[in-house]
């Protein structure tokens, strides 16, 4: 299985996620530089958490007309597999290839602690390693995770069945103030209309490993490798 995670200035999860991927795959893989034209042939394509270009203008937006997102946006589209994670996420919104944005935290503060989630679906090589309604414990740690789409694309999402983690609390239940962020419709993850990129806000390589404190993260990597070897 080859792997590419594409490195941005200000990426700073992007070695946490290669470890992740090492230890799922058997093999590294990888790093890209932002400016470079082209990704290596790839299995799956990796946006990594952070805060590329400072998270000015607007955050992800820079990082989107890097030289290699015309790479990215043309594999994706063309059926790679692309994992974006936090800034990840915001990448994916602003090239398009996922709908909506990422809006400041409802709090307007930095958000930094485990969330629970629940797995919507466990039908997609991301989710294959879980069971559908399953909660999981994953770390959040960004400014602007607070996801927004018009009525209309909330519905899309809805009816397509294309939400893959929502926030809750410990006992699967939405609301409650288990929502970090002010998320619309409790979203912390969306797939795009193939099932084949995934954005989601939380760091499932922060939890992916007994060291770390938990493992829930570690499914989703794995899922990754049984569906793509």
């Amino acid at each position: 299985m080859k792997v590419s995670v594409i490195v941005f200035p200000g990426s700073n999860c992007d070695r946490d996620v290669a470890v992740s991927l090492e230890a799922a795959t058997g093999s590294k893989p990888t790093m890209v530089w932002h400016r470079d034209a082209q990704v290596p042939d790839s299995d799956l394509i990796v946006l990594p958490g952070g805060f590329s270009y400072g998270d000015y203008l607007r955050s992800g937006a820079m990082a989107a007309h890097s030289p290699i997102m015309r790479d990215v946006i043309d594999k994706a589209k063309k059926g790679t597999a692309v994992l974006g994670i936090c800034n990840g996420f915001q990448m994916l919104t602003e090239t398009g290839l996922l709908p909506g944005v990422l809006m400041r935290n409802a709090s307007l503060k930095f958000v930094c602690r485990d969330v629970h989630l629940k797995v919507e679906r466990d039908d997609t090589m991301f989710s294959r390693g879980y069971a559908r309604g399953q909660v999981i414990r994953i770390p959040v740690a960004h400014h602007d995770g607070n996801y927004f789409a018009a009525n209309e694309t909330l519905e899309r999402l809805e009816g397509e069945n294309r939400i893959a983690f929502r926030y809750c609390d410990a006992g699967g239940a939405l609301g409650n103030g288990a929502n970090p962020n002010g998320s619309q419709h409790d979203i912390a993850g969306i797939y795009n209309e193939t099932g084949r990129v995934l954005g989601l806000m939380p760091h499932p390589e922060r939890l992916a490993e007994p060291a770390l404190g938990g493992t829930d993260g570690a499914p989703l990597f794995s899922s990754l490798v049984e569906a793509l070897h």
